[in-house]
């Protein structure tokens, strides 16, 4: 990944410094990065911290005024960082952004992760401008736009330091999957707004850490799904969406076990253990001040499952 995607990163980035951050690899990662692209400053964590600390730690050593936290298995494109830098320079409100991102594989289509923008609906499920559920639809430019959305990919996400350290960045406990919906919402929670701008344009290969295939992937969605909703719902609200979200999940590992997945159902059910573990350490979390505007369609599955609507509604 670093062979193949460091070069454009490199080739079209003379704006910013940049950065590899090593969650302690076994493999010839630094020695290519030290060979072939000496300019790149190298941050070593001791462990592999996953995601969510991994980008914690490193960051800790990283003081410019604007953060590019980008995967390592994503080609960016000529001028990608202008449009950011501009909005970031005339817009104060504006604390995180995303750029369009294609997928690699298939660059006529939205990418699976964060697309043209993230929002979610009153039950805490996430979806995307140009993508719902497992439906991609090809970019006709109909999301050539800046837009103020919910959350933004973490892929390719862009954030003040200034917000991330008010934040404490991402929540360690997550290491991996949807921490970056949990940080946009707290940011969210606090006033900042979070903006997808069409005129910077990058390609996600998407599934190179965890593929879709793999139970610990659908362990730690259904686990930090959970983890982020008590986190961040209204009070009013948390309990009976809590209550809901547990029995759609026992509904998911139904479907698991008719597909013959039955380490998916199994990966399921270790999830809401490790939720009931967790559940007083992430209480603990919550903010004082939590808004209830967070949803931007009622229900996401009735209108994909029920209503057949594949495809974003504005």
């Amino acid at each position: 990944m670093l062979e193949q995607f460091l070069p454009s990163v490199v080739a079209y980035s003379e704006e910013a410094t940049i950065y590899v951050a090593d969650n302690a690899s076994t493999d010839t990662s630094i020695e290519i990065i030290q060979s072939k692209f000496p300019q790149i400053t190298i941050i070593k964590n001791e462990g592999n911290y996953g995601f969510a600390k991994g980008y914690n730690v490193a960051l800790q050593q990283v003081e410019e005024e604007y953060y590019a936290l980008v995967n390592s298995d994503i080609e960016v494109t000529e001028n990608w960082l202008a449009p950011i830098l501009y909005v970031f320079d005339n817009e104060a409100n504006v604390g995180i952004i995303q750029p369009k991102i294609l997928d690699y594989k298939n660059k006529a289509y939205f990418e699976y992760a964060g697309a043209a923008g993230g929002y979610i609906d009153q039950f805490g499920y996430p979806y995307c401008r140009g993508r719902m559920f497992d439906t991609l639809e090809k970019d006709q430019g109909q999301y050539n736009d800046d837009v103020d959305i919910f959350w933004a990919s973490g892929a390719c996400l862009f954030i003040r330091k200034d917000i991330y350290r008010k934040l404490n960045g991402f929540d360690d406990d997550f290491f991996a999957h949807q921490e970056e919906i949990d940080l946009c919402w707290r940011a969210f929670n606090l006033g900042y707004t979070a903006r997808y701008t069409s005129k910077s344009v990058v390609y996600h290969v998407g599934g190179a850490t965890l593929n879709e295939g793999n139970p610990r992937k659908t362990f730690l969605n259904f686990r930090n799904s959970l983890l982020m909703l008590t986190k961040n719902l209204p009070e009013r609200k948390l309990f009976i969406i809590l209550f809901l979200r547990l029995c759609l999940d026992g509904l998911a590992g139904i479907q698991f076990i008719l597909k013959g997945k039955f380490k998916h159902c199994w990966a399921i059910v270790k999830a809401h253990f490790a939720f009931y573990g967790l559940i007083n350490k992430t209480l603990k979390k919550r903010y004082p001040k939590i808004r209830s505007d967070y949803y931007r369609s009622k229900s996401i599955i009735h209108q994909y499952f029920v209503k057949n609507g594949k495809v974003f509604e504005p």
